[in-house]
C-alpha cells in the first residue's frame, strides 16, 4: 500500500507517525520543509497542562513551524526568558510552572500569531 492511500493513518510501525499535513512520515515531512505547518492552522498555542506531573504545572508551547534544531534553541530563550527549566517534547516546549502570560507576549513580539488555550 502506498502512502498516499492512507488517509487515516496517524502511526504506522513501518512507517512510524505520520505528518497530518503532508501524509509522509515525520523523518520525510515536505510541509515543514516549505514554511511550517499545514495551511489549515499556523497559531501557536499556549497552555498550562498537570497530568502526570503531580500537580506540578507547566506552560507548553504548540504549533512552532519549527525544525528540532530551531525548535530547541527557542526552547533556550523562552526557558531564560522566564527564569525556569523546561524541555522539548514531541515537538512541543514545556516550561516548568505557568509562564503563559509572558510566553504569549514574548512569541508575539517574535512575530508568530499565539493564542492562549484552554483555562
Amino acid at each position: 500500500m502506498r502512502r498516499s492511500q492512507t488517509p487515516g493513518i496517524v502511526y504506522t510501525t513501518g512507517l512510524g507517525t505520520i505528518c497530518p499535513g503532508c501524509r509522509r512520515p515525520v523523518a520525510d515531512c515536505v510541509c515543514r520543509r516549505q514554511g511550517g505547518q499545514p495551511a489549515r492552522d499556523r497559531t501557536v498555542r499556549v497552555s498550562r497542562e498537570v497530568a502526570g506531573r503531580k500537580g506540578k504545572g507547566v506552560s507548553v508551547v504548540s504549533g512552532l513551524p519549527l525544525g528540532p534544531t530551531e525548535l530547541a534553541a527557542l526552547a533556550g530563550e523562552l526557558k531564560r526568558r522566564c527564569g525556569s527549566g523546561g524541555t522539548v517534547r514531541d515537538g512541543r516546549i514545556e516550561i516548568q510552572g505557568d509562564h503563559r502570560d509572558l510566553l504569549v507576549a514574548e512569541l508575539a513580539r517574535r512575530g508568530y500569531e499565539v493564542k492562549r488555550a484552554g483555562g
